[in-house]
């Protein structure tokens, strides 16, 4: 049996959301306009464009070597990272509603990290041993 295969169906629905993410953006000028219209107009000029395609084929390769089961701590850090981000850059000002009580908020980008987090501790926090003392 493979390792971590209690995490194959997050991995499947992580793999499916980052691959839909990064590949409609190839498709619709999504990146370019993310680069251009949004990371240099903040601070990032002139490295925006190429900025957002590091971050869309990080969520594709990461996708990829999900759904292959390899590197998988390596890839939930670098997208953790991505997600941070996002909230602080462009989720946070919007609250927490992705739609209903607002919208473009922090929920789902949330729950991502989280899920993130599960797949590179499948097991929990065992080893750290928290319940030593209790």
């Amino acid at each position: 049996m493979c390792k971590n295969n209690n995490t194959l169906v997050l991995r499947i629905a992580i793999a499916v959301i980052f691959l839909v993410h990064s590949i409609a953006g190839m498709f619709n000028n999504g990146i370019n306009d993310f680069g251009n219209l949004f990371l240099n107009q903040i601070g990032f000029a002139p490295i925006g464009v190429p900025l957002a395609w590091c971050i869309k084929l990080t969520h594709l390769i990461g996708a990829i070597l999900l759904l292959a089961n390899k590197f998988i701590k390596p890839v939930c850090i670098l997208n953790i990272a991505i997600l941070v981000m996002g909230i602080i850059l462009v989720h946070f000002k919007e609250g927490w509603f992705v739609v209903g009580g607002g919208s473009g908020g922090v929920e789902f980008n949330f729950l991502l990290i989280f899920v993130l987090i599960h797949l590179m501790y499948p097991n929990g926090f065992s080893k750290l041993n928290f319940n030593k003392n209790l």
